[in-house]
């Protein structure tokens, strides 16, 4: 169509209106992606859930087997021995099997922490913390400190190299690494939940050491002051497991 002032290649658009009530069809394209996107992290967040839900029944599983195997066990006692010497004598299948459930419940517990706080470092020290648990759950320690009965009384002068992976290994891999985790996401946390990270780290260095040294010294309540240092830390992993996955932040 030729117009005499605009030139001959110009054409005119009809402007087409949509009748009330009709609403043009969404394109496809950037919007619909970022949909899905969301729709997607949706997902994700409702998936976070199960992994702390399953590091909360862990940690109350390993509790409530290590305080009810220690006081049916003839020839056990709490107060003197340590957790790891339920691995020993017929029964101890239970407590290794305790040993590697609360690993997995570690594991989970690292990915349910990286993302809720998006910690990286955090989540790693939880997983190590978790291998150290399956180390210790594998390689047993030597029958000594007369349990099961009829071990000896004091420590052999040559430790199979199970139980030296176990003792210089197992555990303080665990709770150092169980210690470094508390520390970096003390700093992820905000008001009480942070306070409380820190105090439990302070408390779990202190009864690490007093653990490691009352078993040196083959003390009396050396199997009660690392009950105390598994409470502290066990409690923490509860809360905090729970507080994410009911308010995650």
């Amino acid at each position: 169509m030729v117009d005499a002032e605009r030139g001959p290649y110009t054409l005119s658009v009809p402007i087409v209106s949509l009748p009330s009530g009709v609403v043009p069809r969404r394109r496809l394209g950037a919007r619909s992606d970022v949909s899905s996107r969301r729709r997607a992290w949706s997902r994700d967040d409702v998936t976070t859930e199960p992994f702390l839900l399953v590091a909360v029944g862990a940690a109350v599983v390993f509790i409530a087997v290590l305080l009810i195997e220690g006081a049916r066990r003839p020839g056990y006692n709490p107060t003197y021995h340590t957790g790891s010497e339920l691995e020993l004598g017929e029964r101890g299948w239970i407590q290794r099997a305790n040993f590697l459930l609360m690993a997995s419940g570690a594991l989970a517990f690292a990915v349910g922490v990286d993302q809720t706080l998006g910690s990286t470092a955090g989540a790693v020290l939880l997983a190590i913390f978790g291998c150290g648990l399956i180390v210790a759950g594998l390689f047993v320690p030597d029958a000594v400190r007369g349990y099961p009965p009829g071990a000896p009384t004091e420590a052999s002068a040559k430790p199979t190299w199970r139980h030296q992976v176990h003792h210089v290994v197992g555990g303080p891999i665990a709770f150092f690494a169980l210690l470094g985790a508390c520390l970096t996401l003390a700093g992820q946390l905000q008001g009480a939940w942070r306070w409380y990270t820190v105090l439990t780290a302070l408390a779990g260095l202190v009864l690490t050491v007093g653990t490691a040294l009352a078993y040196q010294r083959d003390a009396a309540h050396t199997g009660l002051i690392q009950r105390g240092l598994l409470l502290v830390y066990w409690t923490w992993i509860v809360l905090l497991g729970i507080h994410l996955a009911v308010s995650p932040p």
